[in-house]
């Protein structure tokens, strides 16, 4: 394949993620370096993307490739994830996560402005935890929880299979699967297949369970063990009262990592729900498995949410 055939093959690949317009990199509150995309125009109603546990901006390309076109995104990296920095031991938390958005929403969206901030996994942990954070509800015009959860992950998880009744033994193996620092090594068949079991729908293509498996297996074995610990004793039901902006829930219905009894609850607990999305058979991946579904709900956060005048590009506002 010559050169030019190759990076053409990659621009038609909606799981490559475009060359970002600026990258930057913020210092969170503890020094540990935050890396930071934006991509779009920059005249554009801003989108901020949170990933998950075992991600990296990497896991929004299908999702940037959609939005870009009417939207300025900016993805950036959890620590100990992607290019941001790896912590020792004692930078795990969920104050810590709120720390980083923090500092990242600061850096990226200017005093007086807003964006529609979009959590999944962790990230919507993330936005949770930093629900009481003034740099963040400032700048926050809505929010989306995507397949998350506020507490209680070990006991709902189905990753182990429902014949396994034993609360007590569920706990324990799902305790197990968050903290292992086992090496995850190559992506292989097997690993596929687990990863699609695990964390993906039936229905899934191959092509989406390939990038995930390319994603997750780069996440290294001490952040990956670190942060499963912390969100195996997550306890955010009193922060996730405190989001006070107009928030939509959405989740697959064959989410096994968080499945959607979280996303009921939390819509019903949440102080101004705007609605909750549960995608017929996908899975824990949803803006992987359900990119237009998962951007529909976005497009429509930012024209409910974001006024006429933040929600216009400069050249459209003069026209």
């Amino acid at each position: 394949m010559s050169r030019i055939t190759a990076r053409s093959a990659a621009a038609d690949n909606p799981f490559t993620l475009p060359a970002p317009r600026r990258e930057l990199a913020v210092n969170s509150a503890d020094g540990t370096r935050i890396h930071v995309e934006e991509h779009g125009p920059a005249d554009r109603p801003t989108v901020v993307l949170i990933h998950g546990w075992t991600c990296s901006t990497l896991f929004w390309a299908p999702l940037i490739r959609d939005l870009t076109a009417d939207f300025r995104v900016v993805a950036y990296d959890q620590r100990g994830h992607g290019r941001s920095g790896t912590p020792d031991r004692t930078g795990y938390s969920t104050r810590v996560l709120a720390d980083d958005l923090s500092a990242v929403l600061q850096a990226v969206v200017p005093e007086g402005e807003r964006a529609v901030l979009v959590g999944h996994s962790m990230g919507g942990m993330t936005l949770m935890a930093a629900s009481g954070r003034a740099a963040v509800r400032s700048r926050t015009a809505a929010v989306l929880l995507a397949s998350t959860g506020s507490g209680r992950l070990l006991a709902e998880t189905q990753v182990l299979p429902p014949r396994f009744r034993s609360q007590k033994v569920r706990d324990r193996f799902h305790r197990l699967l968050l903290s292992s620092r086992a090496p995850l090594g190559p992506v292989s068949g097997m690993s596929r297949a687990a990863l699609k079991y695990g964390v993906m729908a039936a229905g899934s293509t191959p092509e989406q369970v390939a990038a995930t498996a390319r994603i997750v297996h780069a996440c290294g074995t001490r952040p990956r063990s670190a942060w499963g610990r912390v969100l195996a004793g997550l306890d955010l039901d009193a922060a996730l009262r405190g989001i006070t902006a107009p928030t939509a829930v959405l989740v697959g219905t064959a989410d096994k990592l968080t499945p959607p009894v979280h996303a009921r609850g939390m819509a019903a607990a949440l102080p101004a729900c705007v609605g909750l999305t549960e995608l017929e058979g996908l899975g824990h991946m949803t803006p992987i498995e359900g990119t237009a579904a998962v951007a529909g709900v976005v497009r429509g956060l930012v024209r409910d949410h974001l006024p006429v005048q933040e929600n216009l590009s400069v050249k459209e506002q003069t026209v």
